[in-house]
C-alpha cells in the first residue's frame, strides 16, 4: 500500500525513492509485523484465556509431562501471526502484484481452515477437531484454485514446469499433472508444519528460517540479473514475495515471544496450517517446490515419522518409535524439551543452508 501511494510520488521527493527497494519495503514488513505482535499480543491472549477456559485440550494419549505443564494454555495463537502478517504485507507489498494474493489467499484460506478445527476442539473439548477427510478436501481445493491463478500469472514457459535443485537445464513439464504436484506441496507443506508443531517454540523458529530462506529465494529469480548469474529461471514480479516473507519473520518472531517455553499460548491449526501452505505457496511461485523439501527437511523428517510409525504399525504390530511425530518420541526417551526444541532448530539451520547451496552448485 505504501509502494503503490509513495513511490509515484518520487519524482516530486526524492526521500520517497526509498520505496522502490524491495529490501527496504522487507525490512520495513519484518519491523511492521514484529510491533503489532509485540502491541496486540497480550489483548489477544488475554482474550483466548477468557474464552477458552481449559486451554487446547491436551491428549490423554500423548507424553505425560503435557497434561501437567501444557495444561490450560490457550491455543489459536496463529490469530496473532495472521494478523500480523496480512497488516505488514498489505502495509509493505505492491498490492498490484498477483502473486502477492496468491501468497495471502493461501495463507488466509488454511488459517480459516486450521481455525475452524482449533474452533471444535476447544468448543467440543476434545482433541478432534475437523473430520480428516474434510479437512483434506478443503486444503485441496484451496490450494487447486491457488495453482491455477498461479499459472496464470507465470510465463509460459514455466507455466506447468518443475525446476531440479543442482542441475541449471532440468526442466520438467508435467502439463496438468502440475496441478496436482502444486497441491500436493502445498497440502503437504501445511500438515508438515502442523505435525511438527507440539512443543513450545518448535515449530515456529524453521518456519522463520524457511522463510529467510525463501525470501532470498523469491529476490533473486525475481531479478533478472541475479537469475541469469546463478542461472536459475527468472520470475518477473516473484521478487516481491520477499516482503510476504519478511512479515512471516516478523509475525513468527513476535509469536515467539509468547509461545517461548513455558508458552503463553499455542499456534494451534489456526498457525501451522497457514504457515507451512505460505511456505508451499511461495515454493511453487518461485519454481523451488523441490528445495522446499530441503529446507523444510525438519517438517518432512516428522511426517516421514509419523507415516513409517503408522504403516509399521499396522503391518506387523510393532512401532518403531517410542511415539509419532519425531520429537515425541525423544520426550520419551527422556529428552528435555529444551533441548529437543533447540537440537532441531540446529538440524533446521543446517538444511536451510543446504538448501541455499542449491542457488550455486548448479
Amino acid at each position: 500500500m505504501l509502494y503503490n501511494f509513495l513511490f509515484p510520488l518520487a519524482s516530486d521527493f526524492a526521500a520517497l525513492n526509498v520505496f522502490k527497494y524491495l529490501t527496504f519495503r522487507t525490512g520495513g514488513a519484518v519491523m511492521t509485523a514484529l510491533l503489532i505482535s509485540f502491541i496486540f499480543g497480550p489483548s489477544v491472549i488475554r482474550h483466548l484465556q477468557s474464552k477458552q477456559k481449559g486451554g487446547q485440550p491436551i491428549r490423554d494419549d500423548g507424553p505425560e509431562g503435557h497434561l501437567l505443564s501444557k495444561q490450560g494454555t490457550p491455543t489459536m495463537g496463529g490469530f496473532l501471526i495472521l494478523l500480523a502478517v496480512i497488516l505488514a504485507t498489505l502495509l509493505w507489498a505492491d498490492l498490484t502484484n498477483g502473486y502477492i494474493w496468491a501468497a495471502l489467499g493461501v495463507t488466509i484460506s488454511y488459517g480459516g481452515v486450521g481455525f475452524l478445527d482449533d474452533y471444535l476442539k476447544v468448543s467440543k473439548r476434545h482433541h478432534k477437531g475437523l473430520p480428516g477427510k474434510l479437512k483434506l478436501l478443503l486444503q485441496v481445493s484451496f490450494a487447486v484454485a491457488a495453482t491455477l491463478w498461479i499459472m496464470r500469472l507465470m510465463p509460459p514457459a514455466l507455466e506447468t514446469t518443475l525446476t531440479v535443485p543442482f542441475f541449471k537445464s532440468v526442466m520438467i513439464n508435467l502439463g496438468w499433472m502440475f496441478l496436482a504436484f502444486s497441491a500436493f506441496v502445498m497440502v503437504g507443506a501445511s500438515n508438515a508444519v502442523n505435525l511438527t508443531d507440539g512443543l513450545d517454540g518448535l515449530a515456529i523458529v524453521p518456519v522463520m528460517i524457511a522463510a529467510g530462506v525463501f525470501a532470498l529465494i523469491a529476490y533473486i529469480v525475481g531479478n533478472a540479473v541475479f537469475a541469469q548469474y546463478l542461472q536459475l529461471n527468472h520470475v518477473p514480479g516473484a521478487g516481491e514475495l520477499a516482503v510476504f516473507c519478511g512479515s512471516l519473520i516478523g509475525g513468527g518472531l513476535g509469536f515467539l515471544w509468547f509461545n517461548a517455553p513455558p508458552a503463553r499460548v499455542f499456534m494451534g491449526d489456526t498457525g501451522s496450517l497457514s504457515l507451512g501452505g505460505a511456505l508451499g505457496a511461495v515454493s511453487v511461485i518461485t519454481k523451488h517446490e523441490l528445495v522446499l523439501a530441503i529446507v523444510g527437511g525438519l517438517f518432512v523428517l516428522e511426517t516421514v515419522s509419523v507415516i513409517v510409525q503408522v504403516v509399521s504399525f499396522k503391518l506387523t504390530g510393532k512401532r518403531v518409535f517410542a511415539m509419532a511425530p519425531l520429537h515425541h518420541h525423544f520426550e520419551k526417551k527422556g529428552w528435555a524439551e529444551a533441548t529437543i526444541v533447540i537440537r532441531f532448530w540446529i538440524i533446521a539451520s543446517i538444511l536451510a543452508l543446504i538448501g541455499l547451496s542449491t542457488l550455486k552448485l548448479r
